[in-house]
């Protein structure tokens, strides 16, 4: 989630790293400056500044903003810019700027969660956080000494939807902007929901554990104390505690967007208002964007992707995208350098490539004039299996082929459409025994989950497994996934889990000292959920007739991955994926209002035959 650990988990162990080589050279080069930013309605933001002393050239300003904290406070207490990659803007002289958005932590206001953009402001009182941006903007390029009225924004997360906001404002010092795993579209992807499905366990940690969704009356240094969970084992607490109400209770009526949230089970007027890329035309020509995001982001592998396309539909402007083998901010060097992901490896640095091939140079070119951006192609993308970087003029790129891979009777998977009359395979859904995200006991969402081993699952008698023969040749897929579904329920409503898995052989192994038995291992390459009763419209949702055949169809997040020869390819279909997700009470009732009665088994049949043929579209990239 968007993070108020990144605060405590990423900033604290970087501080005690300070009495080193880089953290003299960075003070001895630098000033600190603390600033009220006053905006156009009188609100002042919280904004800590750091100043090369270098007096030699005009400097470029990048900037952050975030919910998450610029701490540290204090004139004489420095953030560790020097510990990734941003120490090479020190080294280039950038002035580094973050604030604290309007009403969260040192800054005044009151904050608003995604707070809608207002294309027509007109009165002082009409703000934003595109016109928050552009106030603080103007407040620096006119008042910071030696700047050279070129600024870029950038920001990983939560900061990442406030630099798309950025790219709104409109300034003409703004020359620059890269969202990178941006909050997008809480209801049909990151962090809150998955195609209309609420993702439980990350929206009740963030907003309610961890304490995010409590109000900071006023200005304060002082994070909040969250909430203490009865256990540690998370699938047995979210279980225990049962239908969403109970979770709303124990929220409280102080933590006011998740009681939003429960008003609002579908994508109404005010879920359309938070998602920013119904605004991606106001995106100015003269601001170059890098879009950012990891193809195994756990909080957030949506965003990056639908924010480029948005941008690259509407705008006119200079519009790039990168996606790596990611979790969420890997690239910036948080915890690894991108060889590895849990059991999966990746072959190289990829982060590394990221901060030295891409981004320093991006800004380098926007905001100096310095170097060429002449050979960044349009998008930039690490495709696994293959483990290598490709580039593109285009994404999805040219040459795709969208080619169906049908389940077949007995388990298998084939690109040959099923003839066989009437056939389907069942499972029984019980919400009381959920399927699990992830294998063990686990106290908190892990990040890992997106590559993990899948063979837990596969034992499950909820589980469906579909898998093909070897594969005697490579298959390379590049962009999005379609899930296309026939199937019949007992019930009014389920939930509906398709995982795209890429089967090792069963002699694979990395090297002889692997810590995880990888034979035969079951790497989630793409997995997403579907809430059933949104399959025809996320505005208007339907309940399923009983027993009847109906169509369930969707898209899964972007992949760029290949299937080497002799590997094989399976797909898994369940209706839980828990506590990833809420559970859906098989009751076409309101789930955000639902009683623990309503909960309810459903008999669910999954067709492949001659007249209902369930498929996978894959969009194949010929060489």
């Amino acid at each position: 989630m968007k993070h108020l650990r990144t605060l405590l988990v990423w900033l604290l162990p970087l501080l005690a790293q300070a009495q080193n080589a880089d953290s003299t050279w960075y003070r001895n080069n630098y000033t600190k400056l603390e600033q009220y930013i006053p905006m156009r309605d009188g609100t002042r933001l919280f904004t800590s500044i750091y100043l090369p002393k270098d007096q030699s050239e005009k400097h470029p300003i990048l900037m952050t903003r975030t919910p998450y904290s610029c701490a540290p406070y204090g004139a004489d207490v420095y953030r560790p810019f020097y510990i990734n990659h941003y120490k090479e803007y020190l080294k280039e002289g950038y002035i580094m700027v973050i604030q604290d958005v309007r009403g969260r932590w040192m800054s005044e206001g009151v904050f608003e969660d995604v707070r809608p953009f207002n294309p027509s402001k007109k009165a002082k009182t009409d703000v934003d956080e595109a016109s928050d941006t552009y106030d603080t903007i103007d407040w620096l390029v006119k008042n910071l000494p030696n700047n050279n009225q070129k600024v870029g924004v950038f920001g990983i997360s939560y900061p990442g939807f406030y630099s798309t906001m950025a790219a709104l404002s409109n300034h003409p010092a703004l020359k620059a902007a890269s969202p990178q795993a941006p909050v997008t579209d809480w209801f049909l992807g990151d962090d809150f929901h998955h195609n209309g499905a609420f993702m439980l366990m990350d929206a009740f940690n963030f907003y309610v554990a961890r304490g995010f969704g409590y109000p900071h009356p006023k200005p304060t240094s002082v994070g909040p104390k969250g909430m203490t969970l009865p256990t540690a084992d998370s699938y047995d607490f979210f279980l225990r505690t049962g239908a969403l109400p109970n979770f709303t209770k124990m929220a409280g009526d102080s933590v006011r967007f998740w009681n939003e949230m429960m008003q609002h089970p579908n994508m109404d007027g005010w879920w359309k208002a938070r998602n920013v890329r119904n605004f991606a035309d106001k995106v100015p020509a003269g601001i170059a964007t890098l879009v950012v995001g990891g193809l195994f982001d756990a909080e957030d592998c949506f965003g990056a992707w639908t924010t480029y396309q948005a941008i690259e539909k509407k705008a006119k402007n200079d519009n790039k995208i990168i996606m790596g083998p990611w979790f969420h901010g890997q690239w910036a060097g948080r915890g690894s350098d991108g060889s590895s992901l849990g059991n999966v490896q990746f072959g190289s640095p990829t982060s590394t490539y990221y901060a030295e091939k891409v981004e320093v140079p991006f800004f380098n070119y926007y905001l100096k004039g310095k170097g060429s951006v002449a050979s960044f192609k349009e998008a930039t993308i690490f495709f696994t299996g293959e483990n290598q970087w490709q580039t593109f003029d285009v994404w999805p790129p040219k040459g795709i082929t969208e080619t169906p891979l049908y389940l077949q009777a007995n388990g298998k998977l084939s690109f040959k459409q099923p003839n066989a009359p009437g056939t389907f395979t069942e499972y029984v859904s019980d919400p009381a025994k959920p399927v699990p995200y992830a294998e063990g006991v686990k106290s908190s969402r892990t990040r890992e989950y997106m590559t993990d081993d899948q063979r837990f699952a596969a034992i499950r008698p909820d589980v469906l497994v579909f898998k093909t023969d070897e594969l005697t040749e490579d298959v390379t897929l590049a962009g999005t996934l379609l899930a296309d579904l026939q199937v019949a329920l007992s019930s009014t409503d389920a939930d509906f889990v398709v995982k795209l898995i890429d089967v090792f052989p069963d002699d694979f192994q990395y090297t002889n000292k692997d810590s995880y038995i990888m034979n035969g291992y079951q790497m989630l390459v793409r997995g997403e959920v579907m809430r059933g009763r949104f399959r025809k419209s996320f505005e208007k949702p339907e309940a399923f007739v009983p027993n009847e055949v109906t169509q369930v169809k969707y898209t899964l997040p972007d992949v760029a991955h290949t299937f080497k020869k002799g590997h094989r390819i399976m797909v898994q279909i369940q209706s839980s994926w828990f506590p990833l997700v809420d559970r859906n009470p098989q009751k076409f009732v309101d789930i955000y209002q639902a009683k623990d009665s309503d909960f309810q088994k459903a008999n669910i049949k999954v067709f492949h035959n001659s007249t209902a043929a369930s498929q996978i579209l894959l969009p194949i990239l010929k060489k």
